[in-house]
């Protein structure tokens, strides 16, 4: 992998790691289901209007906008409006990856290695820490909403699989297309419209403007240019070099949250952020080459971060 494609990951991973921070502040001004259609939203219109269909079936498309989208955003949303630290969100989300791998082997009958099946057990065991720690703290909840997201992620990465797209990038940007309508019908249900037009006639207050700023991050430098980024990375360079360089996105969101956020876990918890990414970097790692690469399955259909 040539230098200058290093820096591109590494650049990436810091622009989805930034990317929490803009949810966090997102999250500041609107109702956390109508601040997920909001973000689709505005990829979905100029997609409609100038991006080239990506030549898959629409079940797939649906698939992968209700999954990775859709249920993904909701719970994640919900658990960083309701108590989730954005640093840890970033590092639970990561669960997507084992996910990935069991649903894989139960609905695609993918084999599992024994490599793989240890970084499983080694990232569910620094999950359990955390969640543990978290329910001493009366937070569990804000914890199971998030390994949620990470799981609607897992189920919208074997919609992606099946359907192969030869564009990714356009692929990506015509999911957004789907959330849309399901995120306002659930926001109007969950959150109502006095909250949703409080939140659109403040827009001109501080946090008004500070929401609009991480909108605007979420949509152009999180989606947008750090999915066009990876994207080519994937194009030019083996899945399984690329990969391992999304493990640097918690890093970035937890190291960014205790900055600007002053965010702190406890000891247990960075020993159990280092399990967790531990283990997937070990299940990613290959012993022989036939053996499969746990991340690049894991992870290549759709680049990680919330993005």
């Amino acid at each position: 992998m040539p230098a200058r494609d290093r820096l591109l990951a590494l650049f990436v991973a810091v622009l989805w790691g930034c990317n929490f921070l803009a949810i966090h502040a997102t999250l500041g001004q609107f109702p956390p289901v109508f601040a997920g259609g909001l973000r689709f939203a505005v990829i979905a219109i100029p997609t409609i209007l100038f991006v080239p269909w990506p030549k898959v079936k629409i079940r797939h498309l649906l698939g992968y906008g209700l999954g990775f989208g859709t249920g993904q955003f909701v719970f994640l949303f919900i658990a960083m409006d309701t108590g989730m630290p954005t640093g840890l969100a970033s590092l639970v989300l990561q669960a997507s990856a084992p996910f990935t791998v069991l649903l894989g082997a139960v609905f695609l009958r993918e084999r599992v290695s024994g490599r793989q099946l240890a970084g499983i057990l080694l990232a569910v065991a620094g999950m359990a820490t955390i969640a543990w720690q978290q329910a001493g703290n009366a937070a569990l909840l804000p914890v199971i909403l998030t390994l949620l997201g990470a799981l609607s992620w897992a189920f919208g990465n074997l919609s992606t699989r099946q359907a192969a797209p030869d564009n990714p990038l356009n692929f990506v940007l015509w999911m957004s297309v789907v959330p849309p309508l399901p995120m306002f019908a659930l926001s109007l249900v969950m959150e109502g419209p006095a909250e949703i037009g409080h939140s659109l006639s403040t827009l001109g207050t501080t946090t008004g403007l500070i929401g609009l700023g991480g909108l605007a991050y979420v949509v152009v430098f999180g989606t947008i240019v750090g999915s066009g980024i990876w994207t080519s990375l994937m194009r030019r360079n083996p899945a399984g070099v690329v990969a391992p360089f999304s493990l640097l996105v918690p890093v970035v969101g937890l190291s960014m949250a205790f900055l600007v956020l002053d965010e702190r876990p406890s000891p247990v918890e960075i020993v159990a952020a280092a399990v967790v990414i531990g283990g997937v970097l070990f299940g990613s790692t290959k012993r022989r080459v036939r053996e499969p690469d746990f991340l690049a399955e894991a992870e290549t259909p759709q680049p990680t971060g919330v993005r």
